[in-house]
């Protein structure tokens, strides 16, 4: 296949994705958009929004419309490494009448990962993701474990509730390609979740994508260019979000205690190819990174104590950011 048809198929899969997905959830069509990007880009996604915004439901919804393994994880502060990456149990040989450790996997060892409410289980389970979501893979003792591929963790959190939580740590964060926000619904779309959720309909969904599809759209979406300008811009945006830059603006050095890593520079240029597909264009534009500056920033930016004072959101710092940037 051609890499004009080979995009022709990725837009058209992404759209058969959308109405697949249409069939349960109603609007969110930004949050389902970012989903899908930063999946054919390969990364991982963070849902936040407050609870009864379905995030629960755009996931399992997603893994439905998906041909992929798929296992739910709910987070709870008793889980324990080893209930998500699995552990060794003794087991006696029939044979031999001799007892050895076997490995028994986990929920982890499936394609799609929903870790639902992440914040609500202590650091040292949720470092058990650390080494699947950059490795694709477990150690368990001596032995490694691959993870299948492709493997996506997409986590919920909810924002409003900090009683019991434990706030994910910087380094994991990090791993996520996106937070997304997931806000609440319209006038119109919250009438219509009325009239589909009250009645006696069922909604199915059928598989339209397999793993062989997105594993092609991922090869595609690496032979996107990327111009010269474009590839300044990201770089102007992310090391300008860095208090400790010998050029860092008077307004970063008040609002940021800490900026992003090079991570973001290139899963924002990774997202940002996926746009372009999407887009129906060959190449990444300045605009492509202006609209996945939010999603893809939003986490790597810790704001300062006077930021938070003046209720400054870390949205309107990367608003800020990007209008600079283009100067």
């Amino acid at each position: 296949m051609s890499d004009t048809a080979a995009a022709t198929a990725f837009v058209e899969g992404y759209h058969k994705l959308k109405a697949a997905l249409g069939r349960r959830i109603v609007g969110q069509d930004d949050v389902i958009e970012q989903l899908f990007i930063a999946i054919a880009a390969g990364g991982h996604s963070l849902l936040e929004g407050v609870p009864g915004l379905a995030k629960t439901l755009l996931v399992k919804t997603l893994a439905d419309a998906l041909h992929l393994s798929f296992r739910r994880i709910q987070f709870t502060p008793d889980l324990m490494p080893a209930d998500i990456t699995g552990t060794e149990i003794i087991q006696e040989d029939p044979e031999t009448g001799r007892r050895k450790l076997t490995f028994q996997p986990g929920p982890i060892f499936s394609q799609i990962i929903l870790a639902d409410e992440i914040n609500r289980t202590p650091p040292k389970t949720q470092a058990a993701l650390l080494e699947a979501m950059q490795e694709k893979s477990v150690t368990v003792g001596s032995e490694t474990f691959s993870l299948p591929k492709p493997f996506f963790v997409l986590a919920t959190q909810n924002p409003i509730e900090q009683e019991g939580t434990y706030p994910l740590p910087e380094a994991q964060k990090d791993r996520f390609l996106f937070l997304i926000k997931v806000n609440y619904p319209t006038r119109d779309d919250e009438r219509e979740i009325i009239a589909r959720t009250t009645g006696g309909e069922t909604q199915e969904v059928e598989a339209v994508l397999t793993a062989e599809d997105l594993q092609a759209a991922q090869a595609l979406v690496r032979k996107v260019p990327v111009p010269d300008h474009v590839v300044d811009f990201v770089l102007d945006l992310v090391r300008s979000s860095r208090p400790t830059e010998p050029d860092a603006s008077p307004y970063v050095k008040e609002m940021l205690s800490w900026g992003a890593g090079p991570r973001a520079s290139q899963q924002l240029v990774l997202a940002g190819k996926v746009r372009a597909l999407l887009q129906g264009r060959t190449h990444v534009t300045t605009d492509d990174i202006e609209a996945l500056a939010a999603p893809a920033l939003r986490h790597r930016l810790v704001p300062t104590f006077h930021a938070d004072a003046e209720g400054i959101t870390v949205d309107q710092i990367i608003a800020h950011l990007v209008k600079t940037s283009k100067k």
